[in-house]
């Protein structure tokens, strides 16, 4: 056919060679290039509406909604404050009395060192004690006596003043009254003597008889042995007055013995004195080997659950040795990270929830209770907005309530109330 023939002629120099039809664009050519576009363009279409209808329905049936305004979310791990016990000095382990999981009470000895040395020095100072004790004792008991015994002395020196006195006075009367006679008796044989001597002279001259002056001169006999006999009363009653002046040394005599009786109380009391500061010395060594043996025992500081045991009976541990791991389960806490841009909305005492994953649908109540200082995971630089997102600040979710099944290093996840009072409903938690 013509169409498909070709020019076999050679082309001249300068002329172009001609062109088949094959080679020049055609009607169908160009329909069948609209046909693949429109393909293409259908296909497109199809595929747009498909992603929109998967976003649509993963949206709406699948896609968990964000978080309300006023809730901030995190995620961390349930943590707790332990306590490491330790001895305070070095000994052997003789006993340790409970182990991981157990739960101890406050006050609980935990662990127990070997104190055979210094029960050997607390008793040597309790029984010096005793032995203080027991002599100041003795010294308050002699006290007492000697006590006694000067009250009785100072009655006694009382009385002799008041006895001696009063024979004085006694002697002196009757000294006075034996004085008195022997005047008396002297005044009336001075008189017997005179009648003596004139009845005689009488009695020579006959003026009287004879008789009468035999009875003068009896009379006068008589009252010269009256005259003597006064006389030794007399003298008895100056020596009685002399015996009773003697006596007045007596009192004398008896403050001198409660005068030793105070002496004696005196030095009872330096040994009390003594006594006591050796027993208060006693005191200071038993209270310090008390102690010393007290040292060696590992006590409970508060309630809570062993969770680890790092030493066993028999072993030799220095002072500071960690023995035991002591957690309370009940102030455990979840500890978390909040973006630095939204923890401007967190503050101390705002209420939480805690939700573990072993229950997630129950929440936990809690409150924040710590907001770290500074923030964590720091870029090199902050030049950047995208990169000062990257910067997140530690917060402590405390549990208000019993922990139940918390446990530290439990992963958990946290949502914090930052505005209002009542929690918000909806289907974001699931």
């Amino acid at each position: 056919m013509r169409e498909t023939q070709t020019d076999e002629r050679a082309p001249t120099q300068g002329q172009q060679p001609p062109r088949t039809e094959a080679a020049r664009p055609g009607p169908s050519r160009f329909r069948r290039l609209i046909s693949r576009f429109r393909r293409l363009l259908i296909l497109l279409v199809i595929l747009a509406a498909l992603a929109v209808a998967a976003f649509l329905i993963w949206k709406y049936f699948f896609a968990k909604p964000g978080p309300p305004e006023n809730v901030i979310t995190l995620s961390g791990r349930i943590e707790g404050d332990d306590s490491a016990l330790a001895p305070k000095t070095t000994g052997r382990i003789l006993e340790i009395r409970f182990r991981e999981g157990d739960r101890v009470k406050a006050g609980e000895q935990i662990a127990i060192l070997d104190f055979a040395q210094l029960k050997a020095r607390e008793d040597q100072a309790r029984a010096a004690l005793r032995q203080a004790e027991a002599k100041a004792q003795s010294a308050r008991d002699q006290i007492a006596v000697l006590k006694q015994q000067l009250r009785e002395n100072l009655l006694q020196m009382a009385q002799a003043k008041v006895d001696a006195e009063g024979r004085v006075r006694q002697a002196r009367e009757e000294m006075a009254s034996a004085m008195a006679d022997l005047a008396e008796q002297e005044a009336a044989y001075k008189l017997a003597l005179f009648d003596k001597e004139a009845y005689t002279r009488l009695a020579k001259t006959g003026a009287v008889s004879e008789r009468q002056g035999k009875e003068a001169a009896s009379k006068a006999s008589q009252q010269a042995a009256a005259v003597a006999a006064a006389k030794r009363r007399f003298e008895a009653a100056l020596a009685a007055l002399e015996t009773a002046k003697a006596n007045l040394i007596n009192p004398l005599i008896r403050g001198t013995e409660a005068e030793a009786v105070r002496k004696q109380i005196a030095q009872q009391e330096a040994e009390i004195s003594a006594a006591n500061a050796g027993a208060e010395q006693a005191r200071a060594q038993l209270r310090e080997a008390e102690e010393n043996r007290r040292d060696l025992i590992v006590f409970a500081p508060f309630d809570g659950t062993v969770m680890t045991r790092a030493a066993e009976p028999g072993e030799v541990v220095t002072a500071g040795t960690a023995l035991v791991t002591l957690l309370d389960l009940s102030k455990v806490y979840l500890r978390g990270f909040i973006p630095e841009g939204q923890i401007g909305r967190v503050r101390v005492g705002q209420p939480a929830r805690i939700y573990l994953d072993s229950s997630p649908d129950q929440p936990l109540e809690a409150y924040v209770s710590r907001i770290d200082p500074e923030a964590t995971f720091t870029p090199e630089n902050t030049y950047f907005r995208n990169e000062r997102v990257k910067q997140v600040v530690g917060v402590k979710l405390q549990l208000t309530g019993p922990a139940g099944f918390a446990k530290p290093g439990m992963p958990a996840d946290g949502e914090i109330l930052v505005q209002g009072d009542k929690w918000p409903e909806g289907r974001w938690r699931k």
